[in-house]
């Protein structure tokens, strides 16, 4: 009973770390794919600035979510890795030509277009990458006796693509919400004129990713049309949000449009987790499969408890502080 309280704990908090850090470091992604498409310089100034003080923070998720399933579920590590390896790669290159990008662009002049595409390519690779880890995960891995057998480009698939291309366009539909709320003027115009389109891409990808799922996993099959009743909450509230992002979009509200699309992502991974669950490692291995030792978990745990109000708290603050609209050539107000 200890082994099982402690696992569920953990994957709480795992889970709830990896959509902090998706909705967190989404936006920061999305605005970097939308980056070569911005209407101009200033406008690119805008976009930077906007999440300048909040990018390395939103990645501590990333980290506090990866630590902890290292300490507390061994076995993904042991699979995922040489499952991912590529794709994860790819991921952690991405994010560190961002943040390079990050540092850089505002110290070059001559050379500023460089750091322009490092910045967007780093943050579309980053996205694209996570996309397709999704998309392995919803597929399942080739495994026995605890370890992977499978191949290792067995990740790339027109499935994970498909889901790739999706995150890529739903962290720009994030980003350009997160414009919406912190620019104003003809960058905000050019914000609010794109949101729609990405939204429709969501919604198409969406469609397509559900429809496709049931038969790339078997278990997700009979878990969905073993309780449509519950299961079809998550997709039916998903498509609410997205509604309500087009309508505040419409109506030119300015927090409403950022603050449905992460209500559309918190449905959609509250629905992913309950078509998979208790499998952390599909189609074989559940949570206490995969878990460590009760005593690692307990003595981590205690630890991890102090260390997530202290994140919460000064992430509070960070925001709160940088609350205002970013404004061309003057920063935040």
């Amino acid at each position: 009973m200890e082994t099982f309280d402690l696992s569920i704990i953990w994957a709480v908090i795992i889970g709830f770390s990896v959509i902090m850090y998706v909705l967190m470091d989404g936006f920061d992604l999305g605005l970097g794919i939308l980056f070569p498409f911005a209407p101009d310089e200033d406008a690119r100034d805008v976009m930077m600035n906007s999440v300048a003080p909040v990018w390395d923070g939103n990645e501590t998720w990333l980290v506090l979510g990866g630590a902890g399933l290292l300490a507390a579920f061994p076995l993904v590590y042991s699979i995922f890795l040489p499952a991912l390896y590529i794709g994860v790669f790819l991921m952690l290159a991405g994010l560190i030509f961002r943040g390079v990008a990050f540092e850089l662009r505002f110290k070059s002049r001559r050379n500023r277009h460089w750091w322009n595409r490092a910045f967007s390519w780093g943050s579309a690779i980053a996205a694209f990458a996570q996309g397709v880890v999704v998309g392995a995960y919803i597929h399942g891995f080739q495994t026995e006796d605890f370890v992977y057998t499978g191949g290792a480009f067995d990740w790339l698939t027109p499935f994970t693509v498909v889901t790739g291309l999706g995150l890529m366009a739903g962290y720009a539909l994030l980003g350009s919400t997160w414009l919406i709320l912190k620019s104003e003027g003809h960058i905000q115009d050019w914000a609010y004129k794109i949101t729609p389109m990405l939204l429709g891409i969501v919604l198409v990808v969406f469609a397509i990713v559900s429809i496709w799922t049931p038969f790339v996993n078997q278990f997700v099959w009979e878990r969905w049309f073993g309780n449509l009743r519950l299961i079809w909450i998550f997709p039916a509230m998903a498509l609410f949000f997205a509604f309500l992002v087009f309508r505040s979009v419409k109506q030119r509200r300015e927090s409403y449009p950022f603050l449905a699309t992460i209500g559309i992502y918190v449905f959609t991974y509250l629905g992913l987790i309950v078509s998979q669950w208790p499998m952390i490692v599909p189609p074989n291995y559940t949570l206490w499969d995969a878990a460590s030792a009760p005593e690692s978990q307990l003595f981590l745990l205690i630890g991890v408890l102090f260390v997530i109000p202290v994140i919460l708290v000064y992430t509070a603050w960070t925001y709160w502080v940088f609350r205002g609209k970013v404004r061309v050539g003057e920063g935040y107000h």
